[in-house]
């Protein structure tokens, strides 16, 4: 039976040893509940680590820390301090979470973190490969583990891999900064389906992956050759019912059942009945705009002085990362502003903040929801924010008032809250006091909203959803009719080349034997496909012929000193071996005069386009250009020149980031047929990568072995995964040529 694999960098519960005996306390947060639903049954593990690091304890207690954790359905990955300062203090937090968070000032990129970064991710998926199977469901969470989908990919194809991204996914400006984007990007493609939190991230990563990797984007979809990679949104939601339910019966408490801190807050309230509670809850981070909050209800107080004894701000401050100097001068410049605030404005029977550095247990959080009459949440970025649901979630009478950073992910979500510019303070001012001057029946209709949308989409919908999309990902390629060449199917076709008597291959080169460049000049053939080359020509029964839309030019300096049929410009020129080019069909290029200043014209609009000048056609490269000017500045193109090629008998090809205007009826389809009426053969393949090759597929004989590389939408029979599995395809069929 197939299992669910998670893999998280903490596993979901928290270990201690005590006098030679292990204690496992499961964790509470949104991660570990949201995945409870998933992590149930007997077909389910989780990996991570489990938090003790290797060297902490006795390693006579390593078969006793396994087995706690097996009963907990978990895998634990080995990890040494080394590791955890190098990949977790270093990489992940010390440049991919400012990075993410758009604090470019405190990224840190060192090549030392960035192969710790490494090798803990592979340490993670040498776990994981020992738990897989074939039929399996991957599921990876979040920044630390980025690289992990590829390298599962790499060893384990017939899985299903899903990663989330649980914090902000930065715009292609910002993200383009790291060194290693490409191979953070290619790690994630690894995977099946990407989730975010909002469609924003989404859209983010995919102009990433359209601009550095040079992807083709289908609606959500990234096509790459050997399969197509679903991304998609999923807001994160909560355990609605346990906030609902346990402040539901914190109401219900009479006063000697209540905590402290709520019979402090009570006797707050009875003392002075008319200060109303502002409160500000966040892990002590700079992504969390604290010290900017401070400074707005400083400015609050000033621009509204009828305030001042009449609204308190309670800030909770959970400690993060303590070691760190820049979270050590960040709760420095709080605790100063939270003194110089106080200084400014307390009276004898009321100050105008209470500040508590620590973190409280679940109980005093709904003391503090339930409390409050206004929750201000202001981070300067951030991928959700889930405080903000909790505290929407546990207002039982509905009564209370939600200002909300538009720059967090649950804005998209909470429309019905105040949304606000963290770094504008007169708006933050304004919005405060409409705040704390709102009727309540306005509070409550708000808040009802609010909470019919958080019942109804909560954790445990979201990580249904997940899971259901990940397994729809399974379907997406039965769209595409072509089937994989599998080795069963190749075995079929070696066979029947083996056993024929006269055999023609037509080989498309770019994309096909070579793959693609940034610059089509620099696609120059190397001797491994040389060498392929000339094994499959000394075959006394095999016809080899080259067939591409380059240039006679081109592929005479490359090719011309060998003894293979060349076929170029998609079918205007032909070399057979030993003899010299000639015209396979009337041309003539006159008509350059009319189209060339067109294109030379959109050329000099486009940064990164260029012309390619051939004997009989004109093509316009747009790989080097902004993918979404590209396809822009590709489609005005066609209509310019609409008119004009209708006044010469031409015709537009449009190729992978190519448009190629050439004189009508020449295509590699009728160039190949043309080759089997010379001479009758018993097997016939043809090989290519884009559409330019669809009409060679189209055109030859229904027997013909046609193969598509990449999977694509195709007439092809057969495809097959990338450039590399052509070049041993070839090879195979050069060991048994005779």
């Amino acid at each position: 039976m197939s299992k669910t694999i998670i893999i998280s960098n903490r596993l979901p519960l928290q270990l201690k040893i005590h006098d030679n005996s292990i204690e496992t306390i499961p964790s509470v947060g949104g991660l570990a509940t949201g995945m409870k639903s998933v992590h149930s049954g007997n077909n389910s593990i989780w990996i991570g680590w489990s938090g003790l690091t290797e060297g902490s304890y006795e390693q006579s207690l390593q078969p006793k820390i396994n087995t706690a954790l097996r009963e907990h359905q978990c895998v634990g990955v080995a990890l040494s301090k080394e590791d955890i300062d190098g990949f977790y203090y270093g990489f992940s937090n010390n440049t991919l979470w400012p990075l993410f968070h758009y604090f470019m000032e405190y990224t840190e990129f060192e090549r030392s973190t960035w192969e710790s970064y490494q090798e803990v991710n592979q340490k993670f998926a040498d776990v994981v490969l020992d738990q897989i199977e074939d039929g399996d469901t991957v599921w990876v969470h979040d920044y630390q583990l980025l690289l992990l989908p590829k390298l599962i990919r790499k060893k384990r194809k017939n899985v299903s891999i899903g990663f989330f991204l649980h914090i902000p996914f930065p715009s292609y400006e910002v993200f383009r900064t790291i060194p290693c984007r490409e191979e953070l990007l290619e790690g994630i493609l690894g995977s099946d389906l990407i989730g975010f939190h909002t469609y924003d991230y989404e859209r983010h990563f995919l102009s990433s992956v359209q601009r550095i990797l040079g992807h083709e984007i289908s609606f959500n979809n990234v096509n790459l050759e050997n399969r197509v990679v679903k991304v998609d949104s999923f807001p994160m939601g909560i355990d609605y019912d346990k906030f609902y339910n346990t402040a539901k019966f914190h109401n219900q408490q009479s006063n000697k059942e209540r905590s402290e801190i709520q019979q402090e807050i009570d006797k707050h309230l009875a003392d002075t009945n008319k200060a109303k509670l502002i409160l500000s809850i966040d892990r002590l981070d700079y992504t969390k705009g604290i010290a900017n909050r401070l400074r707005a209800f400083e400015y609050f107080l000033e621009k509204y002085p009828e305030f001042k004894g009449k609204a308190r701000l309670v800030m909770l401050a959970v400690p993060s990362r303590s070691e760190v100097p820049q979270y050590q001068r960040l709760k420095n410049e709080i605790d100063q502003l939270v003194g110089r605030i106080n200084g400014k404005f307390a009276e004898v029977s009321w100050t105008p903040i209470w500040y508590f550095y620590r973190s409280l247990p679940f109980d005093n959080l709904i003391d503090l929801y339930t409390s409050s009459e206004v929750a201000l949440l202001t981070p300067i970025r951030d991928g959700m924010n889930l405080v903000a649901k909790e505290y929407i979630a546990s207002k039982v009478d509905k009564k209370g008032v939600l200002i909300l950073s538009e720059m967090t992910g649950a804005s998209n979500e909470m429309s019905e809250a105040l949304i606000i510019n963290p770094n504008n303070f007169e708006e933050i001012a304004d919005t405060l006091k409409y705040a704390l001057e709102m009727p309540e029946a306005e509070q409550i209709k708000r808040n009802t909203a609010l909470q019919k949308r958080l019942k109804r989409y909560n954790v445990e919908k979201w990580a249904k959803d997940f899971m259901q999309a990940l397994e729809s990902t399974k379907q997406v390629s039965k769209k595409y009719a072509v089937q994989k060449l599998s080795d069963t199917l190749q075995d079929d076709i070696l066979k029947a080349y083996k056993n024929a008597r006269s055999s023609i291959l037509f080989v498309d080169y770019d994309g096909t034997l070579a793959p693609f460049k940034k610059n089509p000049a620099d696609a120059k053939p190397t001797e491994k496909i040389y060498t392929i080359l000339d094994q499959l020509q000394k075959s006394s029964t095999t016809k080899l012929i080259l067939i591409t839309g380059r240039d006679k030019k081109t592929f005479n300096e490359w090719f011309g000193h060998k003894n293979y049929t060349l076929i170029t410009e998609h079918g205007a020129w032909l070399k057979e071996e030993d003899k010299d080019w000639e015209q396979m069909e009337s041309a003539n290029n006159t008509w350059f005069e009319s189209i060339l200043p067109v294109l030379e014209s959109f050329t000099d609009r486009t940064p990164g386009s260029l012309i390619e000048e051939k004997n009989y056609s004109l093509a316009w490269h747009f790989r080097n250009v902004d993918p979404d000017l590209g396809k822009n500045r590709a489609n005005e193109l066609k209509i310019t020149i609409r008119h004009l090629i209708a006044n010469h008998n031409l015709e537009i090809l449009e190729g992978d980031k190519v448009i190629e205007i050439k004189v009508s009826g020449i295509n590699k389809g009728k160039s190949a047929a043309k080759m089997l009426i010379k001479q009758k053969y018993d097997f016939v393949l043809a090989i290519g990568d884009d559409w330019t090759d669809e009409y060679m597929f189209k055109e030859l004989p229904e027997q013909t072995h046609t193969i598509k590389v990449g999977l694509k939408k195709t007439v092809a029979k057969y495809y097959v995964e990338d450039t590399d599995q052509v070049h041993q395809l070839l090879k195979d069929f050069a060991t048994l040529a005779p």
